[in-house]
């Protein structure tokens, strides 16, 4: 029997992926976990591996398309199977949305759902066609997703349809506010590029923003790395100003739980793991892999952990649940030299961490000037429930920490 190749949910709320590039024909062989394709959703970008050793023998969904969760994008005949005969059983309707800014070949009209045809409400047929994500939207905008005509498959409201909707743009407007001029250079924004942008716009529209700055010593932590580098390095592990900052945050989480919370309406979720994500910069954008369970790590698992996720989200080798279900980011602009930032949450967390640059400094020190290695650290929370006292406090613990770090914790 042919096996169907499917469109993998890269992630909660992920409803559908754009298929960005094939990386076999048809009529190639491949072997079973080969990468076959590769795509990018408003998560990662990532190269999807075979399910199955043998042909391409159809594929359905062309570079560019946009094909939802578990829609069928390609076929492969097993070794001994008649190719012909597989790709002729491949699945025709693969719910394929056509590449974006690109004319539907034989669209068919929306169609139109009354209750009495169907026992639903007009918003239990929007329900059924709008994601997880586009409700929650909806519901902390007060939005009647009723009201909006969704551009997506079979009339699914999607996150572009409702941003739009809220910032009471046409669905079809086009940005003509910045002219072309001769010799400027033209391109399409990126999948990945597009969505972060989205994310950011709507983090911010959702997030009521406040950032603190903290001034922090790491002289103690760079005696402490010093005289463990090599003990780790014997047993393959990089020792970074990276573990220590993250070991102090997921401890000081365990005093401070709010901070490790989401909100969805009126109820706070208090998160029963700290799952730590770590924003990792990539040539086209950003990427933020999530090290589950790190508040139950020791610094060896936890730099370890790091190095790991870090790595295989440059080489596009992450897994779907490695990029969903963070609880809290540290960012890190102060590795190309950045003083400090004041960084964007990523939601649904409300909170982020953003780490400047780990240098030498001349400081007060009993009133003399010192020189010592400092660090900016700035917590990025949403003061719809984290109140200033309350992130300070935190801020204090994980400098406290930092500054006293004790050399048998690692």
């Amino acid at each position: 029997m042919p096996i169907s190749v499917l469109m993998p949910q890269m992630g909660e709320s992920i409803a559908e992926g754009t298929l960005v590039r094939w990386l076999k024909k048809v009529g190639d062989s491949v072997d079973r976990d080969e990468p076959l394709f590769e795509i990018s959703t408003d998560k990662v970008d990532a190269e999807i591996p075979s399910p199955a050793e043998g042909v391409l023998a159809a594929i359905n969904v062309e570079e560019g398309g946009t094909a939802t969760v578990n829609s069928v994008v390609a076929v492969i005949a097993l070794v001994g199977d008649d190719a012909a005969a597989a790709a002729s059983s491949a699945t025709p309707d693969a719910a394929v949305a056509p590449a974006p800014h690109e004319p539907s070949v034989a669209a068919s009209p929306r169609p139109q759902v009354s209750r009495s045809g169907t026992g639903l409400t007009p918003d239990e047929v929007h329900r059924q066609k709008s994601s997880p994500l586009v409700r929650k939207i909806a519901r902390e905008h007060g939005v009647d997703l009723t009201q909006i005509a969704g551009s997506g498959l079979g009339g699914r409201v999607t996150k572009t349809d409702i941003h739009r909707f809220i910032e009471g743009a046409p669905a079809d407007a086009r940005s003509s506010s910045t002219p072309v001029q001769v010799g400027d250079r033209v391109e399409k924004l990126s999948v990945m590029r597009r969505k972060i942008a989205e994310h950011m716009v709507f983090s911010r529209r959702t997030s009521a923003h406040v950032h603190t700055v903290f001034h922090v010593n790491f002289s103690t932590v760079a005696g402490v790395r010093a005289a463990k580098k090599a003990d780790y390095e014997r047993v393959g592990v990089k020792l970074t100003y990276m573990a220590f900052i993250a070991k102090a945050v997921v401890d000081a989480i365990g005093r401070y739980p709010v901070i490790n919370a989401s909100l969805d309406g009126d109820d706070i979720i208090y998160k029963a793991d700290v799952n730590l994500g770590i924003a990792v910069a990539l040539d086209n954008g950003l990427i933020v892999p999530v090290v589950k369970g790190a508040g139950t790590m020791g610094m060896a698992d936890l730099a370890r952990s790091i190095a790991d996720v870090a790595a295989r989200a440059r080489a596009k080798k992450l897994m779907p649940d490695e990029v969903s279900g963070g609880t809290f980011t540290i960012t890190n602009p102060g590795q190309s030299g950045a003083q400090f930032g004041l960084p964007i949450i990523n939601q649904p967390q409300v909170a982020i961490l953003c780490v400047g640059a780990v240098e030498k400094r001349p400081v007060v020190v009993n009133d003399a000037i010192g020189i010592r290695l400092m660090s900016y650290l700035t917590l990025g929370f949403d003061h719809r429930l984290i109140d200033g006292a309350v992130a300070d406090a935190f801020m204090v613990d994980v400098k406290r920490q930092i500054e006293n770090f004790d050399p048998a914790n690692v």
